[in-house]
């Protein structure tokens, strides 16, 4: 689904879109639409049975203005050029929308990993590690999770990376295990604030989001905790789906159970408290009050977006709808509260692992909750002020103009020079 279009072209016509409402240089503008660098690498690995695979694995830097780059590494075969310097736009405008000191990164190998074992995907991370090496560290990049990687993969870029630099620099990486410098709360944080943005749109549009009908697309990490945390705001979640396909009940579902079911038979399918199986076009389309996309971009594309019925879209996926998709919407008077600002608990979390691992003082997880929350509902007034004062056309464009503005300050206080 929306295979076909260029997640790089999205972004630069977001950021050209709320251009429009800035008065900025077009020496400027092209210098925030377009990364730093991108390190493109291909990994000689070994492989338990003696042959050699080769893979193709990229990193993009994208903006440094406001800190040290920021940003996950994922493990999926659609990995490309173009859509890791989207994500990497993507993440630089997200931590100046949740308005943290750092700037944008993000990287990948391509490959399926469950075709791979643990010992293979050890020596493939260290191996993408070592190429890391000379440009990551605690105050120059910052690697972390994305899609099909974790706190083992983290760990195992963070020993690679002291081992070789003989040093212990915890704050090199986020999303470690606790007990390797990790932050208590950080497994939930995107779809906590996913879930913090979506109830504050809500009452933003004074709609109980405690009476909502909810229905979450992809249920990994992000979308199945969004799902339970929105399901304990007593709100019912109708439909959730994998990459497998959806399932539905009108009445709702226990949404752990159905996380317990995945875990169990790898997909949600089949699960015994839904009443029918649909596909992920039609969960995306199905007459309920909150929306969260939590799967891969493009994901509602301007056919799709023609259907949509949610009064609400809260974006746990980092470019869930097309430009085209979005206009849409517009028409429809959805309110979308953007993945800039919805799904930025994770690198918030990210950052507070930082702070941590640099100061050796780690917080308990309600102080890391609390900080979260407060965060993301003073970035959505923030975001809300925007959107009302300059009569902006979304609050996806209102993001924008605030995250381009703090970029753009930053810039111009540090000047260019050779």
């Amino acid at each position: 689904m929306g295979d076909s279009v260029n997640p790089f072209e999205s972004f630069q016509e977001q950021v050209d879109e709320a251009a429009e409402y800035i008065d900025i240089d077009e020496g400027m503008l092209d210098r925030l639409k377009n990364p730093e660098r991108i390190l493109e690498t291909n990994l000689s690995v070994e492989m338990d049975d003696g042959s050699i695979e080769v893979f193709r694995a990229y990193r993009s830097q994208f903006n440094g203005d406001r800190g040290p780059y920021k940003g996950g590494i994922r493990y999926h075969p659609n990995v490309s050029r173009d859509e890791v310097k989207a994500l990497s736009g993507w993440m630089a405008y997200k931590t100046a929308t949740a308005g943290i000191p750092l700037g944008g990164g993000k990287g990948g190998i391509v490959i399926d990993p469950s075709e791979y074992s643990e010992s293979e995907l050890e020596r493939i991370t260290r191996a993408f590690a070592t190429e890391l090496t000379p440009l990551i560290g605690e105050d120059s990049d910052i690697p972390a999770p994305d899609v099909n990687t974790g706190q083992r993969e983290m760990n195992w870029i963070k020993d690679t990376y002291e081992t070789l630099e003989n040093t212990t620099e915890p704050g090199v990486i986020t999303g470690k295990d606790i007990s390797s410098g990790g932050s208590e709360g950080r497994v939930e944080a995107t779809g906590r604030s996913t879930v913090i943005a979506a109830r504050e749109a809500f009452d933003y549009l004074d709609k109980d989001i405690h009476r909502a009908t909810v229905a979450v697309q992809g249920y990994g990490n992000a979308g199945w905790i969004s799902a339970k945390l929105v399901e304990e705001m007593g709100a019912t979640v109708v439909a959730v789906s994998d990459s497998s396909g959806g399932i539905y009940n009108e009445d709702g579902f226990d949404a752990v159970d159905a996380k317990i079911h995945k875990r169990e038979t790898g997909s949600v399918t089949g699960f015994a408290g839904a009443d029918e199986e649909i596909t992920n076009e039609e969960l995306l389309q199905l007459d309920v009050d909150l929306l969260i996309p939590a799967a891969l971009e493009n994901a509602i594309t301007e056919e799709v977006a023609q259907g949509v019925q949610a009064d609400v879209i809260s974006e746990a996926a980092n470019g869930p709808i097309t430009p085209k998709g979005d206009d849409v919407l517009a028409e429809k008077d959805v309110l979308i509260v953007p993945d800039i600002l919805a799904n930025a608990g994770g690198v918030t979390v990210s950052y507070f692992e930082w702070v941590q691992n640099r100061q050796r003082f780690y917080w308990d997880e309600e102080r890391v909750n609390n900080e979260l929350e407060d965060i993301i509902v003073n970035q959505f007034d923030t975001l809300v002020d925007a959107y009302e004062e300059h009569g902006l056309p979304s609050m996806r464009v209102a993001a924008y103009v605030v995250a381009i503005q703090r970029v753009v300050d930053a810039a111009e206080q540090a000047d260019v020079w050779p």
